[in-house]
């Protein structure tokens, strides 16, 4: 998965938890023994992070597809 920015498809995000408005921050997510940089939605508050469904099933179902065929 390449370095990029990952929005949901639409809409405006705030934290269910603390009611803050989301902010584009730089993450690191691991997945499947890998690790990826990429730019999330993330809470300046709490630091939860919101993985827009599209990313971790399309993008993300793609790189455990080619890690498979390793």
């Amino acid at each position: 998965m390449s370095q990029g920015f990952y929005p949901p498809e639409s809409g405006t995000w705030s934290c269910m938890a603390c009611h803050c408005p989301l902010e584009e921050k730089a993450a690191s997510i691991t997945y499947l023994e890998s690790s990826f940089h990429v730019t999330l939605l993330t809470c300046p508050q709490c630091g939860l992070v919101l993985v827009p469904e599209h990313l971790s099933m399309g993008k993300m179902f793609e790189v455990e597809k080619l890690l498979e065929d390793k």
